[in-house]
């Protein structure tokens, strides 16, 4: 596997000095999972405040695999990387996140599978399958957009027209309720 190139330099002192963190993971003699987690782990876990959510997250992360590997670190490590760079400010955003990763790691399988598909049934099922995930992820981004702006919108008008004899207000207009002693 080919490494990223290093950008410490551009980065901000403080990610710099910050370990992401990262997952070890492997099965015992029980075929139970043992997870380690190394690194600074602390944008996601003081954030989601629960540690059997937490907790929970890791393990779903881990137990994706990928698409030959029951266990993948590689494929968790991106997963949780990607949950710990978007930095979740509660427990719905590091779940919503974590989706995210897994339907984007899947779509991800599905694009490989197609580019290796030898019948014309399979490249089809295969392209639905990428398109529904890719739509989907698509869908989680809007989501997590609207769950972080709080439904706050602004409607903004570009053009007013007013006819002779008409009044019109154009600037920042803000209405009072009847609480505030305001009509």
């Amino acid at each position: 596997m080919t490494k990223p190139p290093a950008k410490a330099a551009k980065q901000k002192p403080e990610v710099a000095k910050r370990t992401p963190p990262s997952l070890k993971a492997r099965e015992d003699e029980n075929n139970r999972l043992e997870i380690d987690i190394d690194g600074d782990f602390d944008r996601i876990s003081n954030e989601v405040t629960s540690k059997s959510v937490a907790l929970g997250l890791i393990g779903q992360i881990v137990s994706l695999g990928s698409w030959s590997k029951r266990l993948d670190e590689q494929a968790a490590n991106f997963s949780i990387g990607f949950l710990d760079a978007m930095q979740p400010k509660d427990a719905a955003e590091a779940l919503l996140l974590t989706q995210m990763a897994a339907t984007h790691q899947a779509a991800m399988m599905m694009a490989q599978k197609l580019n290796h598909i030898s019948t014309i049934q399979q490249q089809d099922a295969a392209e639905r399958a990428m398109n529904k995930l890719t739509r989907s992820f698509t869908a989680q981004m809007d989501t997590l957009k609207r769950y972080r702006s709080k439904g706050q919108q602004t409607v903004r008008v570009e053009r007013v027209t007013v006819e002779p004899g008409a009044q019109a207000v154009v600037g920042n207009v803000h209405h009072g309720g009847r609480g505030n002693n305001e009509t």
